[in-house]
């Protein structure tokens, strides 16, 4: 039997790794554990109780105002008692978390194999993403197995001098859990009083989310700044912002754009709540990765608030557009989208390049071939 440790602390990565979880524990080949960080805790409880993952390491370490170097020294103290209790065979982390690469760094002191899920996304910038980009380039050099997402992916690790041999192309896992969550039928979205939330109709609809790091200060200010300015000149349109619950958003965020009438500010949403939001939306403003590789599915154009992204195939499709943070950018792609159809059209009909919602099984493929006896 094949024994598996999937580790993860936010709700990105649960979502990322939850249809790879599902699909290993319904082979019998496979001995499965599940442990969280929590490096978000109430956000990555949602996910759990959405997706029915039940955890078996807990270290729960969330801690308000808490550095990367504490958390960090956290995560490592906390790693050999459960490799004490379990020692598998590989430890799968997810992506360029602070808690993917300390995890990792802890199985490999721990001479334990380490499978990347969405390995070699680059930006070349440590700055930009921060921490994310240095997290994943650290990760990639002790992996043992590194699943790309796409071929560009693949070519960056290559090109790191990673052994090809241990490069797979497997597609994202997030397009496995969008496509089955897109099946169902989908909660209504909650206000901050826990009631519904319901759309207006006939109404164009803008999501909005926003929570990196290097945004925060003046980058978020910008940001409102912009979405206020769109809003009180469009007030037919809807604009709908989930506000992530760091105070460095959240504050910005009510300062800027509470007490405007199309601008709907809700809390952070459940995984397949959110799911019915994109596909209502008309078009997505983010800053987010995960929905740069979402979104394409659903048809719905995105505009990346960043000065870079580690999703260029996405831009290169033609699915997403970068318009960094600068509120000029930010108002004149909005209004392009808004006035100019064929440009939408070119945007919502392009090809999403992450993927056929079959990446856990080829993962799970590959993890039979090196690990099987």
């Amino acid at each position: 039997m094949i024994k598996v440790l999937i580790s993860f602390g936010t709700r990105p990565e649960a979502i990322k790794m939850a249809p790879l979880i599902q699909c290993l524990k319904q082979d019998s080949r496979f001995e499965v554990k599940v442990l969280v960080t929590a490096q978000h805790r109430e956000m990555l409880d949602q996910v759990l109780d959405a997706f029915n993952i039940h955890t078996d390491f807990d270290l729960n370490l969330m801690q308000k105002n808490q550095s990367l170097n504490k958390l960090s020294a956290n995560i490592l103290n906390s790693m050999d008692e459960v490799y004490d209790q379990y020692r598998p065979h590989i430890v799968l982390v997810h992506g360029d978390t602070l808690s993917a690469f300390v995890v990792a760094q802890s199985a490999f002191y721990n001479q334990i194999d380490i499978g990347h899920v969405e390995a070699g996304l680059r930006t070349y910038n440590l700055k930009s993403p921060w921490p994310e980009e240095g997290n994943r380039q650290l990760i990639s050099k002790i992996a043992s197995l590194h699943f790309a997402p796409t071929a560009l992916a693949a070519l960056c690790l290559e090109q790191e001098k990673i052994k090809s041999e241990s490069i797979f192309i497997t597609g994202n896992t997030v397009i496995d859990a969008l496509l089955s969550a897109s099946e169902q039928k989908l909660p209504l979205p909650k206000n901050y009083d826990m009631s519904e939330f319901i759309f207006k109709n006939h109404t164009k609809k803008i999501l909005i989310t926003g929570h990196r790091r290097e945004n925060f200060g003046q980058g978020f200010i910008n940001i409102c700044q912009a979405i206020k300015d769109l809003a009180l000149k469009n007030p037919q349109i809807e604009f709908i912002y989930p506000v992530h619950m760091n105070p460095n958003v959240k504050d910005t965020v009510f300062n800027l754009l509470k007490d405007i009438n199309n601008i709907s500010l809700l809390p952070p949403q459940s995984y397949f709540e959110f799911v019915n939001l994109m596909k209502n939306s008309d078009l997505i403003l983010t800053d987010s990765g995960g929905i740069q590789e979402e979104a394409p599915s659903l048809g719905i154009p995105v505009l990346v608030m960043r000065d870079t992204t580690e999703r260029q195939e996405a831009v290169d499709a033609g699915t997403v557009k970068l318009v960094g943070t600068t509120e000029s950018s930010i108002k004149f792609w909005v209004e392009k989208l808004l006035v100019d159809r064929d440009f939408y059209q070119k945007m919502s009909q392009s090809s999403n390049p992450y993927g056929d919602g079959k990446a856990s099984l080829r993962i799970k493929d590959i993890l039979l071939e090196n690990y099987s006896t």
